[in-house]
């Protein structure tokens, strides 16, 4: 799977660090909430089509203005 889009909450020390990432393989479509950095929590949730992950992502991330989307 590769990242499509990947969001972060703004909060730099591990144990507050939240993620949301969009991944596909070009048919299958995938959302992932991460809690507390690379080595805290995730779940994973498979989506039907890319715009169904982006509408499970903005309910994910919430309406909080602090998370920041990064490019790879």
């Amino acid at each position: 799977m590769m990242v499509e889009e990947h969001w972060w909450n703004g909060d730099p020390s591990p144990r507050g660090r939240r993620d949301v990432y969009i991944r596909t393989d070009g048919e299958a479509w995938e959302v992932q909430a991460q809690i507390g950095g690379a080595s805290g929590r995730s779940r994973v949730q498979q989506c039907p089509s890319r715009a169904a992950a982006v509408i499970l992502a903005d309910a994910w991330r919430g309406s909080n203005p602090s998370w920041r989307g990064l490019h790879r």
